[in-house]
């Protein structure tokens, strides 16, 4: 695996202490071992105390790529919570990407196909 990747940690009205960074790292390198493509991961976790407690704190996540930029976000009663449901929606989003990508790289074969028949 070659360690071009960055990865950004930044908290809102959070204090980051080094568990938290360890938790968010050890979490988002699921992400990186499954798409080799990914350039920089930016985690944003934010705690607004005005909000209800059901979505007081949220995570952000934006992940470039080579083509379009991913952006997800996810807001929890729970900072941990919070990082393990964007991770897992960030992974959704890249399986969805590669299968859409390989769709297009199949159906592109069969229009060259009809065009030389």
């Amino acid at each position: 695996m070659n360690n071009t990747h960055d990865l950004i940690v930044s908290g809102i009205h959070l204090e980051l202490t080094p568990s938290l960074k360890q938790f968010v790292h050890d979490k988002t390198d699921r992400l990186f071992r499954h798409e080799e493509r990914i350039i920089r991961l930016r985690v944003e976790l934010e705690c607004d105390p005005k909000q209800d407690v059901a979505h007081r704190f949220t995570a952000k996540g934006h992940v470039s790529i080579h083509g379009p930029d991913m952006n997800a976000s996810v807001s929890t009663d729970e900072c941990h919570k919070a990082v393990a449901l964007l991770v897992d929606k960030l992974d959704r989003m890249l399986v969805r990407r590669a299968q859409l990508v390989k769709a297009r790289r199949h159906q592109s074969d069969r229009r060259e196909l009809r065009e030389v028949a």
